[in-house]
């Protein structure tokens, strides 16, 4: 019998195509945003709870999680995807600009962890995979608050994943480079965006497919129990930087 999967910002990008690939392989899930009505448009079958949760709440988080789990079972692999991405720099940028990414890109990962870790390391079987940046490794002009919030996740990820190894419970990260996704939608600073779509113009005005993510992310969590693909960073072959 599968396992339960949670998805965390599964209304779309990576999120939705996680939960495609998933729920096409027979797997139960919980799929978790904050516009559900999205989550319902992907017209899934089988086994799926759909949940409003804000990752920042952590008591929704954890409420959504227990009900799905008294249904399903214990959850196997949760996917810390929902975050935010806003760019603009330093000197202008809103503070509240600033909060909000790190409230949903750091602290959401964290409450998502916390929330099912007990269970993994009591059971010794359990995988997290958050889903970073290629930003959370090095700087992109414009980026400074979200490259913070993502080395954030790379820190914590790997700080986890140490103290959890012994348990045999799996911390993993995936760090994709620029992607097809809905990221964008809510920069309110014009002139990073414009240079942003300048730079993507550069790579041929295409950059990645979230779906060869979900599928990234699926062939992690296929490993064996006992081996662990600590880090994967992809992106497209036209991205250089």
């Amino acid at each position: 019998m599968k396992k339960l999967i949670a998805i965390t910002g599964a209304s779309s990008g990576f999120g939705a195509e996680m939960a495609k690939i998933f729920n096409a392989n027979g797997f139960p899930l919980l799929l978790l945003g904050r516009r559900t009505e999205k989550i319902e448009e992907l017209g899934l079958n089988g086994e799926v709870m759909i949940r409003h949760a804000d990752v920042t709440n952590q008591e929704e988080l954890s409420k959504a999680i227990k009900e799905a789990e008294s249904v399903y079972g214990p959850v196997d692999l949760l996917v810390n995807n929902a975050g935010v991405m806003l760019l603009g720099n330093v000197w202008k940028q809103s503070a509240k600009e600033w909060k909000t990414m790190l409230d949903t890109n750091v602290l959401g990962v964290l409450n998502g962890m916390q929330v099912v870790l007990p269970g993994m390391k009591k059971r010794h079987h359990g995988t997290i995979i958050n889903m970073s940046s290629i930003a959370g490794f090095k700087a992109f002009q414009n980026h400074a608050a979200y490259v913070a919030s993502k080395f954030g996740v790379h820190g914590l990820s790997e700080t986890v994943r140490q103290e959890v190894s012994g348990e045999n419970v799996r911390i993993m990260l995936v760090a994709p480079g620029a992607a097809e996704t809905e990221l964008l939608t809510h920069v309110t600073d014009n002139s990073a965006l414009s240079e942003y779509e300048d730079w993507k113009q550069s790579m041929g005005g295409i950059t990645l497919d979230p779906k060869h993510v979900a599928e990234t992310v699926k062939f992690m969590y296929d490993m064996p129990q006992e081996v662990n693909i600590r880090e994967v960073d992809i992106a497209a072959t036209r991205q250089d930087s």
